[in-house]
């Protein structure tokens, strides 16, 4: 009987094949590469807000605590959006006459909220808590980053599932003094490895298999 395939048909079937594992592999790997990538975690995102407020003149040049916006941060799952009467705490004197700032004064009078829009967004099967990261000494800056440098904020983090493991199956590098939680300028000591260790102790973190458990993170 004559021979279908020519010889050469041997070498193109295994060539074929090695081709579709190579593009499945190369697909794969962009895709995962996408999935991380700022297009899809929004990373260094801002948003425009229905009022120009800038982090770095409140926080960083005037020196403002993060709790006297974020009033429940240290004791909810959510840092809160101050009302406006706590912007006007300071605006009733200070510009109290400046165009941009007649939506504040606008949502004091009729008692209507601002609409601000939200920056750090999670999925919502994500159960994240404030209190507990900020009582476990984790500080602002290590998930919002230099917060007191932004005119506008943008998200300084890509808050995917590989970064919050990262740090629940090695917290110690982020662990400050619950004193400096709130200090944007803190940098880890030299002795941080050490430090840390002594910190996880003292504010007795859960063991590694309970922080990474799907249970802590997904309810």
């Amino acid at each position: 009987m004559a021979q279908i395939f020519h010889r050469s048909a041997n070498f193109l079937a295994s060539f074929s094949l090695l081709g579709a594992v190579v593009l499945g592999g190369l697909a794969l790997t962009g895709v995962l590469v996408v999935a991380r990538s700022p297009y899809v975690t929004n990373e260094r995102l801002s948003r425009n807000q229905p009022i120009q407020f800038s982090h770095k003149h409140h926080v960083g040049d005037e020196g403002i605590d993060c709790r006297y916006c974020h009033t429940s941060v240290e004791s909810s799952a959510y840092a809160g959006i101050p009302p406006t009467k706590t912007c006007m705490n300071c605006h009733s004197v200070l510009f109290n006459n400046v165009g941009y700032l007649e939506p504040v004064r606008e949502s004091y009078r009729t008692d209507q909220s601002i609409q601000w829009v939200k920056v750090h967004r999670l999925a919502d099967y994500v159960y994240f808590n404030h209190s507990i990261h900020i009582n476990k000494g984790i500080g602002c800056s290590s998930c919002h980053g230099s917060i007191n440098q932004m005119p506008l904020v943008f998200q300084a983090s890509p808050l995917t599932m590989s970064w919050c493991l990262d740090c629940h199956r090695n917290p110690q590098p982020n662990l400050r003094p619950k004193d400096q939680v709130f200090n944007m300028d803190w940098k880890a000591p030299a002795d941080q490895e050490e430090a840390g260790k002594k910190l996880a102790a003292d504010y007795k973190l859960r063991t590694t298999v309970e922080l990474t458990s799907c249970s802590t993170c997904h309810r």
